[in-house]
């Protein structure tokens, strides 16, 4: 049996490409999700914001869809359901261009979109309706009092829960190895396999991924500070 030696890991030059690249692939999706998801959940909340029960109703049922579903079933049914479907030409395409990690971005931040949605749209219901009584008497229509008076105000208090749904969906990066994306999972999975040191593998895997969310809540923290010292001007 070896004994516990995580110089002798980290000092392997194999092992550390291995694991700078699975890093590297984690922050991708994570960045790629994070911007899709971001993007969607404020189409979300403006879509909802629409008179008429349609829009309400169809927003709701896509939430309640990504919300009840486990991530991990989402992400296998764009993989291995939905991108069999395509056509052979596109499927070739995204064979060639690293289809697993689009679909993880894919599958990921249409799910988060779902809680961010949620996120913002609580965010909203905390800014006091006089805000968009004011707006409207200034001249701005729907898009002006959205862009210009509302949404600051609502991202302000929907702060602290994005930050923590941020934080998930970088942890949820790592159920991406189920569709073969080399993320740092895998990469660690690899690297265990090839070194045999199970626990000096896992615990680098352990203190970088702490790392990496205890640095996403501080900036959190640092821009929950900033937006309350603007919000108090």
């Amino acid at each position: 049996m070896k004994g516990f030696d995580l110089v002798a890991l980290l000092s392997n030059p194999g092992f550390r490409a291995m694991l700078l690249h699975g890093l590297f692939m984690t922050f991708v999706v994570a960045i790629g999700s994070w911007l899709l998801a971001m993007s969607l959940g404020i189409a979300l909340l403006a879509i909802r914001q629409l008179p008429g029960r349609i829009a309400e109703a169809a927003v709701a049922a896509y939430i309640s869809y990504h919300r009840n579903v486990p991530t991990l079933v989402q992400l296998m049914l764009w993989y291995f359901g939905i991108a069999s479907l395509l056509p052979g030409a596109l499927q070739e395409w995204l064979s060639d261009h690293n289809a697993e990690a689009l679909f993880a971005i894919l599958g990921l931040g249409l799910c988060q979109a779902a809680y961010f949605s949620e996120d913002l749209r609580s965010g909203l219901r905390a800014v006091p309706p006089g805000q968009e009584e004011a707006a409207h008497a200034l001249g701005h229509g729907f898009i002006g009092t959205m862009r210009f008076v509302l949404m600051p105000q609502a991202f302000r208090n929907a702060l602290p829960a994005l930050v923590n749904h941020t934080v998930s969906l970088f942890k949820n990066s790592s159920l991406a190895m189920a569709i073969g994306v080399a993320e740092l999972t895998h990469a660690v999975k690899e690297v265990e396999s090839e070194s045999f040191r199970t626990f000096e593998t896992y615990l680098v895997a352990t203190i970088i991924y702490l790392a990496c969310s205890l640095l996403l809540m501080a900036a959190g923290a640092a821009l929950s500070r900033r937006a309350t010292l603007a919000g108090a001007r």
